[in-house]
């Protein structure tokens, strides 16, 4: 949505304050591919909220779920295939009801797959399909081919079949966000890569279908690799060193004008939220002649059960006006730095005490 953004390291992107990433810079990084950062943004996506895109979290998110598990997942099954079932996909015969339920996982998730999709819920769908890889992980786990394939070879035969089965699937259903490294996994099991949605099945490989091991797809981001982008982000913004970013002051108005507002002294007793609003925070404030209710629409930059005990600044004179159906008695003063924080205009004065 329009009217949600994308910080970074917790700050607003400022391109003219050098606080941004840029694509060519990133890719100059050796160990960043296009793939890395597709998933960690589209995984990142302010879709109703504002967020934030961290390195760390860019780090973890690589480390954690496309090496940890989606990498993990097909390297083993891979892996595995090839040492013990002669690099070729295995017969499924007399499966058990786990090895059923975890094939139904691969139509089961393309359902999610494909309906967050299409109300563009984007998150989602990559949770979604990332969760399809950490199904096949538990199962594999759960299956244990390393004990299987002496005993029951069938079952571990089985193990091999399912997992392979929805490393295809993976790699078709990952394709919108990682396509590169899906058309990578695709090879390994000779699947085109002119494939359809439709195409995604749990029977997408035939029995003896040869696959190839192949390299790991993802490999682990170092932490010394990610301190030096957040550092190079710090040296970029302060050689920048902008004009502050600041609006451009209001025309002159009169002083008489001026002299209408009653401006005073307030502290915050009570604070909560509005019901059915993001935005919106209700407070009880004490202006020293009597306690007002007011409305603030500031609930994305404060925590309503931080805010009793906080002093503020109050436009004691202002016509009451409904929000959400909830009355506001006044207006409670902000300041907005060039990052977008809002911050509390503060008196130490008593409350009550007239601001001129």
């Amino acid at each position: 949505p329009a009217n949600e953004f994308l910080n970074l390291e917790g700050r607003k992107l400022s391109t003219s304050r050098g606080w941004a990433v840029w694509l060519h810079e990133y890719l100059e990084v050796d160990e960043f591919e296009p793939d890395l950062l597709r998933y960690a943004l589209g995984a990142t996506l302010p879709e109703s909220k504002d967020s934030d895109f961290s390195w760390k979290d860019f780090q973890t998110r690589i480390n954690t779920e496309l090496a940890d598990v989606l990498g993990n997942f097909t390297n083993r099954s891979l892996s595995f295939t090839a040492n013990y079932a002669e690099g070729k996909v295995p017969e499924l015969i007399k499966p058990s009801d786990l090895d059923k339920e975890t094939l139904q996982a691969i139509e089961d998730q393309k359902e999610k797959v494909t309906q967050a999709y299409e109300n563009f819920r984007f998150k989602e769908a990559i949770n979604e399909t990332m969760n399809l890889a950490r199904i096949g992980n538990r199962y594999f786990t759960e299956t244990e081919p390393w004990k299987t394939r002496k005993e029951e070879p069938i079952k571990c035969g089985n193990t091999l079949h399912v997992s392979l089965q929805i490393s295809a699937a993976l790699s078709c259903l990952f394709d919108p966000i990682l396509p590169a490294k899906m058309k990578q996994l695709r090879s390994q099991f000779s699947l085109n890569d002119d494939f359809s949605w439709d195409d995604i099945t749990p029977n997408m490989l035939e029995k003896g279908t040869p696959v190839i091991q192949g390299d790991i797809l993802f490999d682990k981001i170092e932490d010394e690799l990610i301190e030096e982008q957040i550092q190079k982000l710090h040296d970029k913004a302060k050689a920048a060193d902008p004009a502050p970013d600041v609006p451009e002051l209001k025309d002159d108005i009169d002083f008489v004008d001026f002299m209408k507002l009653d401006l005073r002294a307030g502290k915050i007793l009570t604070a909560e939220k509005i019901e059915k609003s993001n935005k919106l925070l209700k407070f009880t404030v004490d202006i020293g002649l009597e306690k007002r209710q007011i409305v603030s629409g500031i609930a994305k930059h404060f925590k309503a059960e931080d805010l009793p005990g906080q002093k503020v600044s109050v436009v004691a004179n202002l016509a009451p006006k409904k929000l959400m159906g909830v009355e506001s008695q006044g207006m409670i003063l902000m300041a907005e730095d060039s990052e977008g924080n809002l911050k509390f205009v503060e008196t130490e004065a008593e409350p009550g005490s007239p601001i001129t």
